[in-house]
């Protein structure tokens, strides 16, 4: 049977209700202090890229999640600094994101004497969404069926070999610097302003292979107009379960896997970083999103601002020691 509350009951019970209306409405009104304004979501490389197609497909589920128009704003150059500039430059209102992978934020600043920002003071983690590997890959011009293959292609035409990357001073022109010492080959990585233009030269014969993240190759990889023939991270990719790992090829240390995450201007209310965290969480979990960005290569989950902070920070330890390790003096 049951018992009425006493009336000392009451008045507690009364509290928590009141306590939890109030957290709730604070929730709801983080999140609807972005409705119906124009948020900025800043790519740091131009549209075609890998970078710039995830950016469109979350932009896309965001403005309903949010009930805010969500724009795609590109501003390419210098491996994304201008659009981390941007970022530092704009109101912390909850107005400008910018999403980016691991190279703006966690090599940049380690390559460059004064990149115009400091990602632990100008910015804070908003979301994570996803990681993902790197990948080698060769052009259809190239004869190489393996990465082996593409090692003694190079050693017939003089041991020089030009690799494309898509930024200098990047995650992928370092790993061609470490492959061309291990292999005694003079690999000389060929910089970018983005996979967009690399990918036109591969496809076009201009340059024999490249280094870039699977989303950049995965659709011509499969149709056959280039070969992945190496992949990045601890184990082989569910996309291209045929692609050895460098590990497995015997160039071991590249293991840890980089991320792709949204940032916000430092300052920015920690109850919109939440809203918005909710918000790109409730987009991966769909199963029309997370199926197209898995099936771009990319290992897709949420992450808190606190989850997708400490992945940055261990990321950027790992590629300080291998930065450190090939001699590269800042520029």
């Amino acid at each position: 049977m049951a018992h009425a509350p006493s009336a000392r009951s009451l008045p507690r019970r009364r509290l928590l209700a009141a306590g939890l209306s109030l957290g709730l409405l604070a929730a709801s009104g983080a999140a609807s202090a972005q409705s119906g304004k124009t948020i900025r979501l800043l790519v740091g490389f131009p549209a075609g890229g890998g970078t710039d197609a995830i950016a469109r497909i979350l932009a896309e589920s965001l403005k309903d999640e949010l009930g805010a128009t969500v724009v795609v704003e590109n501003k390419p150059g210098a491996g994304g600094q201008l659009a981390a500039q941007a970022l530092k430059a704009a109101a912390p209102d909850g107005t400008t994101f910018f999403l980016s992978h691991d190279h703006s934020i966690s090599i940049l600043p380690q390559v460059i004497k004064s990149p115009g920002f400091d990602p632990a003071k100008d910015f804070v983690p908003a979301a994570g969404f996803a990681t993902f590997v790197n990948a080698f890959a060769v052009s259809g011009g190239t004869p190489a069926a393996g990465f082996n293959d593409y090692l003694a292609w190079v050693r017939g035409q003089g041991g020089k070999s030009a690799v494309g990357v898509p930024a200098p001073a990047s995650v992928p022109e370092f790993l061609v610097k470490v492959i061309g010492e291990k292999y005694k080959l003079d690999l000389v990585a060929a910089p970018y302003r983005g996979s967009a233009p690399m990918m036109g030269d591969m496809l076009g014969n201009q340059i024999a292979a490249g280094v870039g993240s699977i989303p950049d190759f995965i659709e011509n990889h499969k149709s056959g107009k280039l070969r992945v023939v190496a992949v990045l991270g601890g184990t082989r990719q569910a996309v291209m379960p045929d692609v050895p790992t460098f590990a497995e090829l015997g160039l071991a240390g590249f293991e840890d896997v980089p991320y792709y995450g949204i940032f916000a201007p430092a300052g920015t209310p920690n109850a919109t970083l939440d809203a918005f965290a909710a918000a790109v969480a409730r987009v991966v979990a769909k199963p029309a999103v997370h199926d197209r960005l898995a099936a771009m290569g990319l290992s897709v989950g949420a992450m808190t601002p606190e989850q997708l902070g400490q992945r940055e920070r261990a990321y950027t330890a790992t590629w300080s020691r291998i930065i450190k390790a090939t001699g590269f003096v800042p520029q």
